[in-house]
Formats: C-alpha cells, sequence, structure tokens
C-alpha cells in the first residue's frame, strides 16, 4: 500500500468548519469596533499559516498577534471608517443635489468607495503574511488588477450574507481564505 496525499471530503469540511470559526471568532473580537484592524489581521494571519504552513496557529501565538496589532489596527480602523463615511456623505449629498457635480460625479464617487473597499480588502491578506499596516497598504497600491478583484469577492460575500444575515459572521473566515487564495502567488 502506498501513501497517497489526496484530501477527501473530511479535510475538506474540516478546514470549512475551521473556516467558519475563525470567522465568528474574528466577527466577535472585532465587536468593540476598534479592535476590528486587530481581529481581522490576527485571522488573516490565522489563515495564511493554515493554508502555507499547514496548521493552525495556537491560541498564545493568536492573542499575542492581536495585542501586537491592537494599537496600529485601532488606527486602521478609525482610517477606514472616516474615509467610508466621507464617500457615503458625498454619496448622499449628491443624490439629495445638496452638492454640486450631478450624476457625473456620483458615478466618480461610487467608483472611487469600490476601489477604496478593494484597496482595505487587499491589504488585509498581506497583514497575514505579517506585514506592516503601512507596508502592507503599499503592496496592495501596486497591484491595481487584485484590488478590482478583491473588491468583487467581498461585494459576493456582502451579497450572501445579505440574503442570509444568519450566515454573515460565518463569511468572514471564507472571505479571509478567498482573499488570501488571491494573493496567495504574489510575491
Amino acid at each position: 500500500m502506498t501513501a497517497t496525499t489526496t484530501t477527501d471530503w473530511r479535510d475538506t469540511l474540516r478546514d470549512a468548519a475551521d473556516l467558519a470559526l475563525v470567522g465568528i471568532l474574528v466577527t466577535v473580537a472585532a465587536v468593540p469596533v476598534v479592535t476590528t484592524g486587530a481581529a481581522v489581521a490576527a485571522g488573516a494571519e490565522a489563515v495564511h499559516q493554515r493554508f502555507t504552513d499547514g496548521h493552525w496557529p495556537g491560541t498564545r501565538d493568536l492573542l499575542r498577534t492581536f495585542g501586537r496589532r491592537l494599537l496600529p489596527g485601532a488606527l486602521a480602523t478609525v482610517l477606514v471608517l472616516a474615509v467610508a463615511l466621507l464617500l457615503g456623505l458625498n454619496i448622499f449629498w449628491l443624490r439629495q443635489g445638496l452638492a454640486p457635480g450631478g450624476e457625473l460625479l456620483l458615478v466618480v464617487t461610487a467608483v472611487a468607495a469600490v476601489a477604496v473597499l478593494g484597496l482595505v480588502a487587499l491589504t488585509i491578506p498581506f497583514l497575514g503574511r505579517g506585514h506592516t499596516y503601512r507596508h502592507a497598504l503599499r503592496l496592495a497600491v501596486t497591484r491595481p488588477a487584485l484590488i478590482v478583484t478583491s473588491a468583487g469577492v467581498v461585494g459576493i460575500a456582502f451579497l450572501l450574507g445579505s440574503i442570509l444575515p444568519v450566515t454573515a459572521p460565518l463569511l468572514v473566515g471564507y472571505l479571509l481564505f478567498a482573499l488570501h487564495t488571491i494573493t496567495r502567488r504574489v510575491p
């Protein structure tokens, strides 16, 4: 008998359950909002380690990563929320006719919002590789095609989560895996 390295359905089911658990843990850790950046970075590092090195990190490693990322993650979270608020207000004002620019500027603002969403999503797998927030952002900016792809993946996850909101925390883990997969072959 020879040993094979094929995966059967139990391995796939185990990975699916683990990703769902990662999603739940990231969602719970992100509830205070200011911890969102650290929670997402720790989840991204866990997914990266599992699908690159073949094993999940230990609890101490995850807590150490979370603690190390807490302050920079809080700053990143505040920055992302501020940009989202400004873009949202701009879209609202343009739709209400309270700001000049009309439909053309509304489309430009919507495209900018999607680009920012893709950029933020694309930084996540680079955070999972252990990069700082600033370096991960620099790496993401240099890959415009992946920014669009990441925005599309986030859009699909949002659509699935809005159809059945109960699954939204589970989808976080799958989203982290999808973003990791997108950048897997990027050096």
